[in-house]
């Protein structure tokens, strides 16, 4: 196992001293093609594309002597020093940070940044990226290799954001780009670089409030989920119901990275609240007066939904893949478009027996496992204990079954 393992941020800048000094006492540096080309590398030193940070690691435990690993910017985020400290390398390490290019891609842009999402975008990951800035009004995307500008641009499709485009950050190639999202995918962007998304309610980089006290999106002043009628103004339909709308919230469980579609939003009490647990919301509703009022509901909230007028199951054809869907209306029919676009959750509602035999079937038959309860809810009067209201509805949800092992 190598002596001593010195991690050293690079930001264009010149090395401090105490990166000078690590280097020159390594017998072995690893870094990218730029790295390895700094004038302050010993000669004799082994040098060590890195490529595959794994593959860098095991190379780094088995040498016999003083090794540095170079990276840009601060490696301690979303950086190599996770990798290396991975227990099944071993390595002990001391980080000489840098100026991250999060960091500094805000700083040329002139944003504060505490108040952004951070993501990172791989192929693997990119889709769930682009859901993020959906849901955000503020989202820095460190890219990569068939992850980048113009695949997040692409993905977002209709949704209208800002991108500000920061190529090769400390080098002499830096370069920052301002488009809109629409004309992104128009052109050939250089490795690597950081695309800040901005646009939306409350996109505009201010200062809302006198700062904030937490990193991302402050939690806002309303607590807690399932919030009744009168919040979204007493026009709530009886598939919106404040009991009903917690159980499918906790069926669906959605969180950040998801995509939800709400169908059948009416005025927009689930959507509204699945955005408020992080997840971008798609809400369709064949009615424009229930999209503008969940679009009114969003607004007061501070989320990001995105409304679509039109009848399911034809509207659902051009929309974007769901991770969770809500079916507010359509019955079996549109529950069987959902499935067929293959969600990892569904939750539907029905009033009758034969209307809820008919949705588990074709949940049944999309290759879910169902459940299905029979909620009742009676309202109370605190005062005389009477009942003033009743109402009784079944609830169906499906899920994937998990991959057999």
């Amino acid at each position: 196992m190598a002596d001593r393992v010195t991690v050293i941020g690079w930001d264009g800048s010149p090395l401090t001293t105490a990166a000078r000094s690590a280097l020159s006492a390594a017998t072995l540096v690893a870094g990218a093609g730029h790295h390895l080309a700094l004038p302050e590398i010993p000669p004799a030193a082994e040098r060590v594309r890195l490529g595959s940070v794994d593959l860098a690691a095991r190379r780094i435990a088995g040498h016999r002597g003083t090794a540095v690993v170079l990276a840009d910017g601060d490696p301690g985020f979303f950086g190599v020093v996770r990798t290396l400290r991975a227990p099944q390398h071993g390595l002990e390490v001391e980080v000489v940070p840098a100026v991250s290019s999060v960091a500094a891609a805000f700083a040329r842009a002139g944003m504060p940044w505490d108040d952004a999402q951070v993501v990172v975008a791989h192929t693997r990951t990119l889709r769930r990226a682009v859901n993020v800035c959906r849901a955000h009004p503020k989202v820095a995307v460190l890219t990569s290799p068939g992850a980048g500008p113009a695949e997040l641009a692409l993905l977002l499709d209709d949704v209208h954001r800002t991108f500000v485009i920061c190529e090769e950050l400390g080098t002499e190639r830096e370069q920052v780009t301002v488009l809109t999202s629409d004309k992104v995918a128009d052109h050939t962007w250089r490795d690597p670089n950081v695309v800040i998304v901005i646009g939306g309610t409350g996109g505009t980089g201010g200062t809302q409030g006198g700062g904030g006290w937490l990193m991302g999106r402050d939690p806002g002043p309303v607590r807690g989920w399932g919030l009744p009628a009168h919040t979204y103004g007493d026009d709530l339909g009886t598939g919106e119901s404040d009991g009903l709308r917690s159980a499918q919230l906790a069926r669906l469980g959605p969180r950040s990275g998801d995509l939800v579609w709400d169908i059948g939003c009416g005025a927009g009490a689930l959507a509204v609240e699945a955005a408020r647990f992080g997840a971008a919301v798609i809400a369709v509703d064949e009615d424009p007066a229930a999209c503008a009022r969940t679009e009114a509901a969003a607004r007061h909230f501070g989320v990001q939904v995105q409304t679509v007028a039109g009848r399911a199951p034809h509207v659902l054809e051009r929309l974007p893949e769901p991770d969770v869907v809500r079916v507010g209306g359509g019955g079996a029919a549109v529950v069987t478009a959902c499935a067929d676009r293959r969600p990892e959750r569904i939750v539907a509602h029905a009033t009758t027996r034969d209307d809820a035999e008919a949705i588990g079937g074709a949940l049944k038959e999309g290759g879910y496992v169902v459940e299905c309860a029979l909620l009742q809810s009676v309202d109370l009067d605190p005062g005389t204990w009477t009942e003033r209201d009743r109402s009784v509805v079944f609830l169906l949800s499906g899920h994937r079954p998990a991959p057999s092992p």
